[in-house]
């Protein structure tokens, strides 16, 4: 199954320019803990970055900054890892691992943002494959009881 139908694709968002203190009250109005960060042009949207309300948190509130002189591309990273659209559930997942990241940006081959996976989306998608497999095995007992009648 490739990530891009199990994403979120309604994406908060903002550019390099927005405000520290506007986009602490995007994610509160959104109810989101990120946004991603991207490069408006011709109707398109690029990801370049991510910033999440513990980089807001660790790097602004608790040195006493002031959110409104600072903007989320000096808080964003400088290497944004993204998947693929069309990459599969396992190799997002080993991404993930191997980059140390509990959210990623999926962009399509032209690199526009289609949306935004997390672990949470992850973990709820094995779950419901965990639930189906238990209902497998019942389902394969009470088959077998069955016949042995």
């Amino acid at each position: 199954m490739p990530v891009s139908e199990i994403c979120v694709r309604d994406v908060v968002v903002a550019t390099k320019e927005t405000p520290v203190q506007e986009a602490a009250r995007l994610m509160r109005q959104n109810h989101v803990g990120n946004l991603v960060v991207v490069d408006q042009r011709n109707g398109s949207r690029t990801p370049v970055g991510i910033v999440t309300d513990r980089d807001i948190t660790v790097s602004v509130v608790a040195t006493k900054l002031d959110p409104s002189v600072f903007t989320v591309g000096d808080l964003m990273g400088q290497e944004l890892i993204v998947a693929q659209g069309d990459q599969g559930i396992f190799e997002t997942i080993r991404q993930m691992r191997t980059h140390g990241i509990r959210r990623m940006p999926v962009i399509s081959g032209e690199g526009d943002l289609i949306g935004i996976v997390s672990v949470d989306d992850l973990i709820q998608l094995l779950a419901e494959e965990m639930n189906e497999l238990s209902k497998l095995i019942s389902h394969e007992q009470a088959r077998e009881a069955q016949l042995k009648q």
